[in-house]
């Protein structure tokens, strides 16, 4: 096999960082004080190629030894037959969860490193529907005070420019109108997202509904768990014209999203491009929710979305997570800020245009190695 059609893979990197949170931090149904990142880095050529995926660190030693073994010397041109070769391999593991969130790091490396070697930013190479992408900032997370609630989606709106913001709810049903309340005095007529985590019952949601829409909420995350498809439904045909339903980012193989779309459980759906798959997984979802003429929103991880979500004709917009909004710019060269309410990718910088920043980010690594 010649260079020119694609070099072999020789040596996959694998590293997990642990990063605090600026403060603790709470949604409907958990807590935590510390976020991983698991990156993934494959050689090939002369040129390397990352992704990374949020998940735990107990995938670095799946990455680097059956991951590292079936993938090795093949071509990384053929990304279909690498990330076939994964599913496979993986098949008594079980493709969903750490499986699939290390295939998705691979994958979204595999791309970087096709497009670093043909000299091409990513979206050049997957082609463009837009030049940039809107965003809407996330967090708001329920063990916040009012004030601090108030004033970091008040900073997205004046700072980032952001059109849209979300909130989380659900920890304490009965203050979530007060809250949301609070919520809109402080971002004017932007409009307000919640994101319940799948913390409420069906009859919950439904009587919650009443109060988000006085306060003019505009979508309803994980109203119920996304392993209530059916009551997700319910809660879509019940829930008020102006709210829209949204649910997705749990989505780990193609089936799971068809499931959702085929049964109308959403207004919106969601994915993960670090969890579904990668980048070949997220344009697959965006080709269902296309013949499904349902809306498609990446779900957290900005920096990694931003060119993919460039190509997807459905796609309405990416979440401007704080969490990682904040490790990204830590530990990537490139990652992007918003202006406007929008990303845009670096069409100078090749592959996703993301340079580890190695010595901010060891102080982080938590585990890692490299498999040859």
């Amino acid at each position: 096999m010649t260079e020119r059609e694609g070099p072999a893979i020789r040596a996959l990197k694998a590293e997990a960082f642990r990063i605090p949170t600026d403060s603790p931090e709470a949604d409907g149904t958990l807590s935590w004080e510390s976020t991983t990142l698991v990156l993934a880095q494959l050689a090939a050529g002369g040129e390397t190629g990352l992704g990374y995926t949020y998940a735990d660190a107990a995938i670095v030693p799946l990455l680097l030894g059956l991951i590292a073994q079936t993938l090795r010397g093949r071509n990384c041109f053929d990304i279909p037959a690498c990330r076939s070769a994964m599913q496979r391999a993986v098949r008594n593991l079980g493709r969903s969860g750490l499986a699939a969130c290390a295939i998705s790091a691979v994958d979204a490396a595999l791309w970087d490193l096709k497009a670093r070697h043909l000299g091409l930013a990513l979206a050049s190479l997957l082609g463009r529907e837009r030049e940039a992408v809107p965003v809407y900032g996330s967090g708001g997370f329920t063990n916040y005070t009012d004030a601090h609630l108030q004033r970091q989606l008040s900073e997205w709106v004046s700072r980032d420019g952001c059109h849209f913001v979300k909130m989380k709810v659900g920890s304490d049903p009965a203050r979530d109108p007060d809250r949301v309340a609070a919520a809109r005095a402080a971002i004017g007529d932007r409009e307000l997202f919640v994101d319940a985590n799948g913390a409420y019952s069906v009859k919950q949601a439904l009587l919650l509904c009443t109060a988000f829409e006085r306060a003019q909420v505009r979508w309803f995350e994980e109203p119920v768990t996304s392993d209530d498809p059916a009551g997700l439904r319910l809660v879509r045909k019940r829930a008020p014209a102006g709210i829209e339903i949204a649910a997705g980012e749990y989505i780990y193989t193609l089936d799971d999203a068809r499931r959702l779309l085929e049964l109308q459980a959403v207004d919106v759906l969601q994915a993960d491009v670090t969890r579904c798959g990668g980048i070949t997984g997220f344009l697959k979802i965006g080709a269902l929710c296309d013949a499904h003429h349902v809306a498609l929103s990446g779900h957290c991880a900005p920096a990694l979305h931003r060119h993919v979500a460039c190509a997807v004709p459905s796609l309405r917009h990416l979440e401007w997570f704080h969490d990682h909004v904040r490790i990204e710019q830590m530990l990537f060269e490139g990652a992007p800020r918003a202006a406007n309410g929008m990303i845009r990718p670096d069409l100078a910088r090749p592959g996703h245009g993301l340079e580890l920043k190695s010595r901010d980010a060891a102080r982080f690594s938590v585990s890692g190695g490299e498999s040859r």
